[in-house]
C-alpha cells in the first residue's frame, strides 16, 4: 500500500469559482481512478480551499496552510513547509498535481508540471505578482524528487526553463474521457442547437479568451472567408473572458459581428460535448500548449480539427488534423475553406482522429503514474 498525499488546491478553487480548468480536470481524473486502486491510499490536501462533494462523493481534505507564505518561508530558510507535519506523518509520498509544490521533510515529492509557459512567455500570464510567482515556481520545482509532464515538448521546455535534468522528468500524456466517444441522439442534437440558436454547420473555438489561445486571429480568419460561407457557417466561440481580451469581449458583447460569430461563454459539460460533436470543425490554432486536450476530445467526438503546427500540438494531433501556422491568419482561413470545399476531407480526418484518440486513456495515465510512485519509492 502506497500512502499518497494528493494536491487538490487548484481543483477545489476551480469548483469554488469559475468551473474546472485543465489542471483541475487532470487532478479530478487521477483522483477518481486512484481512490479505487487497492494499492493506493489517497490523502487529499489543500492550501486553503475545501473540496465540495463530487458526483455524490465527499472527500476529507487535510488543510496545510497558505501556499505563497509557506513557499517564501521555505525558499528563504531551506526548511519544510511549516504546517505540513501532520500530512508528512500520514503519507509515504506527495503528488503535487497542480503546480503548488511543497517542500516536505523526509517525504519524497512528485510534481506534475504541465508546461513552462509562465516562464517561456511571461507576457501571456496575468501581471499580478508575476515575477515573484515565477521565481517561487522555479524554486519549488527544485523541491520535487521527480517531475511528471504531459508531452515531449513540455519536457524540453521544463529542462530549459527550470534547469532540471532529463532523468528527473517522466512524460505521461493525458487521457480522453470515454464520454467523448459515446454517440449522442439526433433529438439531443436538435434540442441543444435550437436552445443556443445554432445552425447545423458551424466552426467551433473552445478556450479561455486570452492572448495565448489566439482567438483574435481565429476571428479574423473567419471574417476573411467569402460572405456566403461565413454567414452560412458561423464561428461559435465557447470560453469565458480571461485577460488581455477587453477589445474582443467588447466586440463580441456588442453584437458587431452579426450572426456570423456567436459567443456562448461557459457551457455545461453535457452541452459542450454535444456542440463539439455537432461542429463542422474545431478551430484550435493556439500559440502554445503543453498538450492540447481539446484536440483529442474533438477527435473522440468525431469532429474534424484545425490546429497549430508548433509546440505540443503536432505531437498530439499526428496526421489526424489540418496543421496551420497559428501566426498566419491566411493559413487558418485556408484550412477552414478546405474543409468546406474539399469533399471527403473531413471524413478522412474524422476517421484518423478517432483512431488517434483511442491511443490516449486515463487508465493508462493512472497506471504509468503509479509506476512513477513506485520508482520514486524504490519499489520497482
Amino acid at each position: 500500500m502506497i500512502r499518497v498525499g494528493f494536491g487538490v488546491t487548484v481543483l477545489a478553487r476551480c469548483l469554488d469559482t469559475h468551473g474546472v480548468d485543465g489542471i483541475g480536470s487532470y487532478t479530478l481524473e487521477l483522483m477518481k481512478r486512484l481512490k479505487d486502486k487497492d494499492e493506493v491510499h489517497l490523502t487529499p490536501m489543500s492550501f486553503g480551499y475545501t473540496l465540495p462533494p463530487i458526483n455524490g462523493v465527499s472527500y476529507n481534505i487535510l488543510q496545510c496552510g497558505h501556499f505563497p507564505s509557506s513557499a517564501v518561508f521555505s525558499a528563504l530558510t531551506g526548511l519544510s513547509f511549516s504546517k505540513t507535519h501532520k500530512l508528512s506523518r500520514k503519507i509515504d509520498l506527495m503528488h503535487s498535481t497542480d503546480h503548488l509544490i511543497p517542500k516536505l521533510r523526509k517525504v519524497p515529492v512528485v510534481a506534475t508540471i504541465m508546461d513552462a509557459i509562465p516562464l517561456s512567455h511571461p507576457e501571456w500570464v496575468k501581471l499580478n505578482y508575476r515575477v515573484m510567482k515565477n521565481v517561487l515556481w522555479k524554486r519549488s520545482a527544485q523541491w520535487a524528487d521527480h517531475v511528471i509532464t504531459i508531452s515531449e515538448y513540455s519536457k524540453q521546455e521544463i529542462i530549459s526553463h527550470f534547469d532540471l535534468s532529463a532523468e528527473k522528468i517522466s512524460v505521461i500524456p493525458l487521457g480522453v474521457d470515454e464520454r467523448w466517444f459515446h454517440p449522442v441522439g439526433g433529438d439531443v442534437f436538435e434540442k441543444t442547437l435550437r436552445f443556443y440558436g445554432l445552425p447545423k454547420r458551424f466552426f467551433l473555438f473552445v478556450g479561455t479568451l486570452q492572448p495565448r489561445k489566439n482567438i483574435a486571429r481565429v476571428i479574423d480568419a473567419h471574417r476573411s472567408l467569402p460572405c456566403y460561407i461565413s454567414n452560412e457557417i458561423p464561428l461559435v466561440i465557447v470560453g469565458r473572458a480571461g485577460w488581455q481580451c477587453d477589445e474582443i469581449v467588447a466586440s463580441l458583447s456588442s453584437g458587431s459581428y452579426g450572426k456570423s460569430i456567436v459567443w456562448l461563454k461557459h457551457l455545461p459539460d453535457s452541452d459542450l460535448l454535444t456542440i463539439v460533436k455537432a461542429a463542422t470543425a474545431l478551430v484550435f490554432p493556439s500559440l502554445s500548449e503543453g498538450f492540447g486536450l481539446p484536440v483529442l476530445e474533438a477527435f473522440a467526438a468525431g469532429t474534424a480539427v484545425i490546429t497549430s503546427n508548433c509546440t505540443s500540438l503536432p505531437e498530439v494531433a499526428g496526421d489526424a488534423a489540418l496543421l496551420v501556422d497559428p501566426f498566419d491568419t491566411v493559413s487558418i482561413a485556408e484550412a477552414m475553406l478546405s474543409l468546406v470545399e474539399q469533399s471527403g476531407l473531413a471524413d478522412v480526418l474524422i476517421k484518423k482522429g478517432n483512431m488517434r484518440a483511442k491511443l490516449y486513456s486515463w487508465d493508462s495515465t493512472v497506471s504509468t503514474t503509479l509506476g512513477v510512485y513506485k520508482h520514486v519509492l524504490g519499489r520497482t
